[in-house]
Protein backbone atom coordinates (compact mmCIF):
# COMPACT_ATOMS: atom_id res chain seq x y z
CA UNK A 1 0.00 0.00 0.00
CA UNK A 2 1.44 3.53 -1.14
CA UNK A 3 1.29 6.30 1.05
CA UNK A 4 -1.39 7.65 -1.44
CA UNK A 5 -3.38 4.48 -0.41
CA UNK A 6 -3.07 4.76 2.89
CA UNK A 7 -6.89 5.93 4.70
CA UNK A 8 -6.77 9.33 6.06
CA UNK A 9 -9.67 11.36 7.59
CA UNK A 10 -9.97 14.05 4.76
CA UNK A 11 -9.56 12.17 2.09
CA UNK A 12 -7.51 12.37 -0.66
CA UNK A 13 -7.70 13.54 -5.15
CA UNK A 14 -7.85 9.79 -5.46
CA UNK A 15 -10.22 9.00 -2.67
CA UNK A 16 -12.50 12.15 -2.49
CA UNK A 17 -14.74 11.88 0.90
CA UNK A 18 -17.96 13.73 1.36
CA UNK A 19 -19.43 13.96 5.16
CA UNK A 20 -22.81 15.25 5.36
CA UNK A 21 -25.46 15.37 8.37
CA UNK A 22 -28.74 13.59 8.34
CA UNK A 23 -31.63 14.40 10.57
CA UNK A 24 -34.92 13.34 11.54
CA UNK A 25 -38.20 14.67 13.53
CA UNK A 26 -40.92 12.06 14.52
CA UNK A 27 -44.43 13.36 15.88
CA UNK A 28 -45.93 10.66 18.04
CA UNK A 29 -48.25 9.94 20.38
CA UNK A 30 -47.30 10.20 24.21
CA UNK A 31 -46.66 6.89 25.58
CA UNK A 32 -47.07 7.95 29.51
CA UNK A 33 -48.22 10.47 31.71
CA UNK A 34 -46.65 11.24 34.96
CA UNK A 35 -48.37 12.92 37.46
CA UNK A 36 -46.81 14.08 41.14
CA UNK A 37 -49.34 13.70 44.27
CA UNK A 38 -48.21 15.56 47.62
CA UNK A 39 -49.80 14.40 50.33
CA UNK A 40 -49.83 16.91 53.42
CA UNK A 41 -50.63 17.32 56.77
CA UNK A 42 -50.59 20.00 59.95
CA UNK A 43 -51.31 19.97 63.81
CA UNK A 44 -50.01 21.10 66.94
CA UNK A 45 -49.63 17.85 68.39
CA UNK A 46 -46.16 15.87 66.44
CA UNK A 47 -47.87 13.06 67.28
CA UNK A 48 -50.95 13.52 65.95
CA UNK A 49 -49.91 15.34 62.63
CA UNK A 50 -47.16 12.50 61.73
CA UNK A 51 -50.78 9.66 62.81
CA UNK A 52 -52.70 12.29 59.52
CA UNK A 53 -49.57 12.41 57.27
CA UNK A 54 -49.40 8.25 57.53
CA UNK A 55 -53.37 8.03 57.30
CA UNK A 56 -53.29 10.06 54.13
CA UNK A 57 -50.82 8.63 52.31
CA UNK A 58 -51.70 5.26 52.68
CA UNK A 59 -55.11 6.56 51.19
CA UNK A 60 -53.47 8.02 48.47
CA UNK A 61 -51.74 4.96 47.93
CA UNK A 62 -54.32 2.23 48.38
CA UNK A 63 -56.56 4.58 45.77
CA UNK A 64 -53.52 4.65 42.69
CA UNK A 65 -53.08 1.06 43.23
CA UNK A 66 -57.02 0.51 42.47
CA UNK A 67 -56.46 0.96 39.26
CA UNK A 68 -54.13 -1.68 38.40
CA UNK A 69 -52.37 -2.04 35.35
CA UNK A 70 -53.56 1.70 34.39
CA UNK A 71 -50.20 2.71 36.64
CA UNK A 72 -46.58 2.03 35.22
CA UNK A 73 -45.14 3.24 38.45
CA UNK A 74 -45.63 4.14 41.60
CA UNK A 75 -42.95 5.07 43.77
CA UNK A 76 -42.24 7.49 47.09
CA UNK A 77 -40.46 10.57 46.03
CA UNK A 78 -39.59 12.66 49.43
CA UNK A 79 -40.98 12.63 53.00
CA UNK A 80 -40.68 15.82 55.44
CA UNK A 81 -41.64 16.31 59.02
CA UNK A 82 -40.72 19.77 59.90
CA UNK A 83 -41.52 21.62 63.00
CA UNK A 84 -42.90 25.66 62.71
CA UNK A 85 -41.26 27.69 65.64
CA UNK A 86 -43.01 30.62 66.94
CA UNK A 87 -42.11 34.12 65.52
CA UNK A 88 -42.52 35.82 68.60
CA UNK A 89 -41.10 34.90 72.37
CA UNK A 90 -37.73 33.88 73.07
CA UNK A 91 -36.33 30.17 73.24
CA UNK A 92 -37.59 27.81 70.56
CA UNK A 93 -41.27 27.22 71.12
CA UNK A 94 -42.83 24.68 68.55
CA UNK A 95 -46.04 26.33 67.17
CA UNK A 96 -47.23 23.49 65.10
CA UNK A 97 -45.83 20.39 62.94
CA UNK A 98 -45.65 20.10 59.54
CA UNK A 99 -45.78 16.72 56.83
CA UNK A 100 -45.15 16.60 53.41
CA UNK A 101 -45.03 13.03 51.12
CA UNK A 102 -44.52 13.13 47.41
CA UNK A 103 -45.85 10.08 45.24
CA UNK A 104 -44.55 9.96 41.97
CA UNK A 105 -47.20 7.54 39.51
CA UNK A 106 -46.39 7.11 35.95
CA UNK A 107 -49.81 5.92 33.93
CA UNK A 108 -50.14 4.06 30.60
CA UNK A 109 -53.95 4.74 30.53
CA UNK A 110 -54.80 7.90 29.48
CA UNK A 111 -58.28 6.90 30.16
CA UNK A 112 -57.92 6.56 33.96
CA UNK A 113 -55.66 9.85 34.14
CA UNK A 114 -58.54 12.50 34.52
CA UNK A 115 -60.31 10.31 36.96
CA UNK A 116 -57.56 9.13 39.21
CA UNK A 117 -56.14 13.18 38.95
CA UNK A 118 -59.79 13.97 39.76
CA UNK A 119 -60.14 11.76 43.13
CA UNK A 120 -56.61 12.37 44.53
CA UNK A 121 -56.95 16.55 44.30
CA UNK A 122 -60.15 15.25 46.28
CA UNK A 123 -58.76 13.81 48.98
CA UNK A 124 -57.75 15.91 52.14
CA UNK A 125 -54.64 18.04 51.93
CA UNK A 126 -54.01 16.85 48.62
CA UNK A 127 -51.74 18.59 46.11
CA UNK A 128 -51.87 17.06 42.22
CA UNK A 129 -49.15 18.44 39.47
CA UNK A 130 -48.86 17.02 36.10
CA UNK A 131 -49.00 15.38 33.96
CA UNK A 132 -45.85 15.34 31.92
CA UNK A 133 -46.14 13.58 28.51
CA UNK A 134 -43.62 11.37 27.38
CA UNK A 135 -42.24 8.55 25.46
CA UNK A 136 -40.90 4.97 26.75
CA UNK A 137 -36.65 5.38 26.38
CA UNK A 138 -36.72 2.20 24.44
CA UNK A 139 -40.42 3.26 22.58
CA UNK A 140 -39.81 2.18 18.53
CA UNK A 141 -40.62 6.01 17.98
CA UNK A 142 -36.55 6.34 18.77
CA UNK A 143 -35.44 3.63 16.56
CA UNK A 144 -37.40 4.81 13.71
CA UNK A 145 -36.22 8.36 14.04
CA UNK A 146 -32.72 6.40 13.76
CA UNK A 147 -33.30 4.91 10.75
CA UNK A 148 -34.37 7.56 8.79
CA UNK A 149 -31.74 9.76 9.88
CA UNK A 150 -29.60 7.76 8.65
CA UNK A 151 -31.24 7.49 5.50
CA UNK A 152 -31.13 11.24 4.82
CA UNK A 153 -27.90 11.22 5.23
CA UNK A 154 -26.99 8.27 2.26
CA UNK A 155 -29.53 10.81 0.40
CA UNK A 156 -27.85 13.88 0.55
CA UNK A 157 -24.45 12.31 -0.08
CA UNK A 158 -25.68 10.57 -2.76
CA UNK A 159 -26.79 13.73 -4.08
CA UNK A 160 -23.85 15.11 -3.94
CA UNK A 161 -22.15 12.46 -5.46
CA UNK A 162 -24.58 13.26 -8.81
CA UNK A 163 -24.38 16.55 -8.52
CA UNK A 164 -20.18 15.78 -9.90
CA UNK A 165 -21.27 13.20 -12.41
CA UNK A 166 -19.87 10.06 -10.07
CA UNK A 167 -20.94 7.91 -7.22
CA UNK A 168 -20.71 7.01 -3.49
CA UNK A 169 -17.98 4.45 -2.65
CA UNK A 170 -17.71 3.12 1.10
CA UNK A 171 -18.88 4.64 3.99
CA UNK A 172 -16.40 5.46 6.44
CA UNK A 173 -17.66 6.86 9.58
CA UNK A 174 -21.15 6.95 10.83
CA UNK A 175 -21.73 9.04 14.34
CA UNK A 176 -24.66 9.68 16.00
CA UNK A 177 -24.87 13.58 17.34
CA UNK A 178 -27.63 13.16 19.45
CA UNK A 179 -31.06 12.92 20.05
CA UNK A 180 -33.59 14.15 21.77
CA UNK A 181 -37.50 15.01 22.31
CA UNK A 182 -37.59 18.40 20.41
CA UNK A 183 -41.04 19.22 22.48
CA UNK A 184 -41.79 20.15 26.27
CA UNK A 185 -43.06 16.89 27.72
CA UNK A 186 -45.49 19.14 30.46
CA UNK A 187 -48.57 20.05 29.53
CA UNK A 188 -51.55 20.33 31.44
CA UNK A 189 -55.31 21.28 31.28
CA UNK A 190 -56.06 24.19 29.21
CA UNK A 191 -52.59 24.82 28.32
CA UNK A 192 -51.34 24.78 31.77
CA UNK A 193 -49.63 22.88 34.27
CA UNK A 194 -52.19 20.99 36.06
CA UNK A 195 -51.85 22.20 40.23
CA UNK A 196 -54.70 20.97 42.34
CA UNK A 197 -55.00 21.05 45.77
CA UNK A 198 -57.82 19.85 47.99
CA UNK A 199 -59.92 20.60 51.03
CA UNK A 200 -60.59 18.85 53.60
CA UNK A 201 -62.64 15.70 53.55
CA UNK A 202 -62.56 12.79 55.54
CA UNK A 203 -64.03 10.22 53.01
CA UNK A 204 -62.28 9.27 49.28
CA UNK A 205 -63.95 10.96 46.35
CA UNK A 206 -65.13 8.49 44.49
CA UNK A 207 -68.06 10.41 42.78
CA UNK A 208 -65.49 12.93 41.78
CA UNK A 209 -66.13 14.53 37.83
CA UNK A 210 -63.03 13.68 35.73
CA UNK A 211 -61.01 16.20 33.98
CA UNK A 212 -60.33 15.57 30.12
CA UNK A 213 -55.99 15.98 29.70
CA UNK A 214 -55.71 15.93 26.07
CA UNK A 215 -52.33 14.27 25.51
CA UNK A 216 -49.17 16.45 24.05
CA UNK A 217 -47.61 14.89 20.82
CA UNK A 218 -44.20 14.72 21.41
CA UNK A 219 -41.57 15.40 18.61
CA UNK A 220 -38.28 12.78 18.42
CA UNK A 221 -35.59 14.33 17.07
CA UNK A 222 -32.10 12.32 15.15
CA UNK A 223 -29.43 13.19 13.72
CA UNK A 224 -26.04 11.75 12.61
CA UNK A 225 -22.90 12.27 10.79
CA UNK A 226 -21.93 10.23 8.06
CA UNK A 227 -18.55 10.07 5.59
CA UNK A 228 -18.08 8.25 2.44
CA UNK A 229 -15.73 8.22 -0.36
CA UNK A 230 -17.11 8.59 -3.75
CA UNK A 231 -15.37 7.93 -6.69
CA UNK A 232 -13.13 10.71 -8.28
CA UNK A 233 -15.53 13.15 -10.37
CA UNK A 234 -13.76 14.47 -13.56
CA UNK A 235 -14.05 18.75 -12.51
CA UNK A 236 -14.80 20.43 -15.91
Amino acid sequence: MTEDDAPRPYGTPRTPRVTVRGEARIEADPETARIYVTVSARGTDRRTALDDLTRRNTQAINLIKSYGEAIDTLETGTLSISPELTRHGRGERVRAYHGNVQLNVTLTDFTALGELTSRLADQELTRVEGPWWALRPDSPVHARARRQAVREAVQRAREYAEALDTELGALLELADTGTGIGRPARAGFAGQRVAYSAAATTELAADAEPIDLEPVRQTVHAQVEASFTIDPPTLR
